[in-house]
Formats: structure tokens, C-alpha cells, sequence
């Protein structure tokens, strides 16, 4: 079973058991909002994506150190060839926010992705009203560096969809302070 312990946080292989938290807090409008998602989950297509097997992603969902759920998280798009991937985190209950979660899985999301997959860059999409996780993805070191004007639709409101990403030797640069 794959796993990888951080100081706060387990990514651990997901299973059958956690599609019910998927398809619960993947129906919820607030995010759904911050994720684009169109359409409320069901526990069957939860249990349908955890079964996806995709040679080009590295899925994980993540608990706390005493094994409750509390997110996923994962590397997509994964182009050996051109040492490129995207990254998403998803932590979707409030309370789970603000604790250390988030910070930890993204170290050991790039510790995988740049030093176990050989990586030298990683993206990530968010929508311009997400100013949280703007922010928050800007405290770990991703940059902007696009967007998509108008690119993203919700509840009748356009909103920008800004294109971030980390490079290697700026993660490096990062770990050595």
C-alpha cells in the first residue's frame, strides 16, 4: 500500500471507504465553487474515480495522523518527457483549514514530484475568486504566471482563472533557508 508520512498529515492510496466523503463534500456549493465542479458527486461516481486508473497521475487521499480524511490530493498530467505536471489539493471542510494540513501535504507533494518523479516544474489552476487559496498556494512558493481572463463561470459571475506553478530550483531554493 502506498503511503508517505508528513509531520501533520498521511497520503495514503485511496479506498472504497472514502467515496462517501468525496461524493459529500464534493456536492457542497462552496466547493464546488473552488474546485469547478459543475455537478453534485454521487458516491457512485466518487467510488468510479477512485477505481480510474491513469498512468499519467498519482492520487492520494489525505488524513490526519490518526487516519480521519480530511482531503485528496494528487499530481495530474504527469509529462515524464517534459519534467512538467499540475498538482491539486483539495482540504474542502473549513475546520480542517488553518491547521498545517494543506502546508504539509503540498512539502510532500513536491518532495514527490520534484525529488521521486524528477520533476522541474509543477502548476496548478485556481479561480480568481478562491483569494484563500491564492494566497495560500503564494506563501509556498508558486508564482503567478497567467491567466485566463473570464475563464471561469459560476452562479452567473465570470472569474478569472489564474495559472500558477513552482519550479525545482526555486523549491530548493526554499528548503535550504
Amino acid at each position: 500500500m502506498k503511503q508517505i508520512t508528513g509531520k501533520r498529515v498521511i497520503l495514503r492510496e485511496q479506498r472504497d471507504e472514502d467515496a462517501q466523503f468525496f461524493a459529500r463534500w464534493y456536492s457542497d456549493p462552496e466547493v464546488m465553487f473552488k474546485c469547478g465542479f459543475t455537478e453534485p458527486t454521487t458516491p457512485e461516481q466518487a467510488l468510479e474515480t477512485i477505481h480510474k486508473e491513469s498512468p499519467d497521475a498519482d492520487w492520494y487521499t489525505v488524513t490526519d495522523l490518526e487516519g480521519r480524511i480530511i482531503g485528496e490530493t494528487g499530481l495530474l498530467r504527469m509529462w515524464p518527457a517534459w519534467h512538467c505536471t499540475d498538482l491539486t489539493i483539495i482540504i474542502p471542510d473549513p475546520a480542517d483549514r488553518g491547521k498545517g494540513y494543506g502546508k504539509d501535504t503540498i512539502n510532500l507533494m513536491f518532495e514527490l514530484a520534484f525529488m521521486h518523479y524528477d520533476m522541474n516544474r509543477i502548476s496548478i489552476g485556481v479561480v480568481g475568486l478562491n483569494t484563500p487559496a491564492l494566497n495560500f498556494y503564494r506563501s509556498v512558493g508558486f508564482k503567478q504566471e497567467g491567466i485566463q481572463e473570464q475563464g471561469y463561470y459560476h452562479n452567473g459571475e465570470y472569474s478569472d482563472f489564474i495559472m500558477m506553478r513552482i519550479l525545482r530550483s526555486e523549491w530548493l531554493e526554499q528548503i535550504a533557508r
